[in-house]
């Protein structure tokens, strides 16, 4: 099993291997990590772990309401996770490597990451300007029956699309290839299905690539007969990814 110690990036979102996932950074922690993420070298990878958070806060507090970016913050790399980070953390996560670290004049950055392979949290270090983690690299396996599942998660998520769309027939997964390696296609759908935290965080941690074909499949059979009796629902778009307000 293959182990390494990355800075720890938790967030109210998952990423999937593949997937990119731009990033507004303000808090200090967030910006001490990628100050140091700039001083390596030009070849090196800029790696860093994104897990879903369990139990806490994105954000630092700062005052009731929505987080305010020019209010003081709570210290320290753990604030709002708790005396024990590793508990508010979901135990697997995806490495991010950051393609584009860009320091804007206020001293935030903005960064553009893909996300490359799972880990799982082995543990959490707070002795730091933020937060670490020893992780253990996940292989994807391909399972029994990927193949065929593949074939039938693309029908059924087409449909899907086309629902998501107002059941128009220039939905967006009508017009575009869907890829036909199993595991690239299992973790697009699952980035670009409407789910909640906890089905895709689900789907990342499946044991292989044929059960999460399989739970998806599931899945946009579940939603697409939500959907037939909801119309009214808004257009998605296949790759869309949320903008962390770190």
């Amino acid at each position: 099993m293959t182990t390494a110690r990355l800075p720890l990036f938790p967030l109210n979102t998952v990423l999937f291997p593949g997937l990119v996932l731009p990033l507004n950074v303000f808090e200090q922690r967030y910006r001490a990590l990628m100050r140091d993420l700039l001083k390596l070298g030009e070849d090196a990878p800029r790696r860093f772990a994104v897990v879903a958070i369990r139990d806490g806060h994105e954000v630092a507090p700062t005052a009731t309401g929505l987080p305010d970016a020019t209010a003081r913050t709570e210290l320290g790399p753990a604030a709002g996770f708790g005396s024990d980070p590793l508990a508010a953390f979901h135990p697997v996560g995806c490495v991010a490597d950051a393609a584009t670290v860009r320091e804007r004049e206020d001293g935030g950055f903005e960064v553009l990451a893909t996300g490359t392979s799972r880990i799982r949290l082995v543990s959490v270090d707070t002795g730091g300007a933020y937060l670490t983690a020893e992780t253990e690299e996940i292989p994807e396996r391909e399972g029994d029956g990927a193949g065929a599942l593949a074939s039938g998660v693309v029908r059924a998520f087409r449909t899907y699309q086309k629902r998501l769309a107002g059941a128009s027939e220039r939905s967006l997964a009508g017009e575009q290839e869907l890829p036909g390696e199993p595991s690239v296609l299992s973790y697009l759908v699952a980035a670009a299905a409407v789910l909640d935290t906890p089905d895709k965080q689900e789907l990342l941690e499946a044991a292989d690539t044929a059960e999460r074909l399989r739970k998806e499949l599931k899945l946009l059979r579940a939603e697409s007969a939500v959907i037939r009796n909801i119309p009214s629902l808004p257009a998605v778009e296949l790759t869309r990814q949320p903008m962390s307000p770190n």
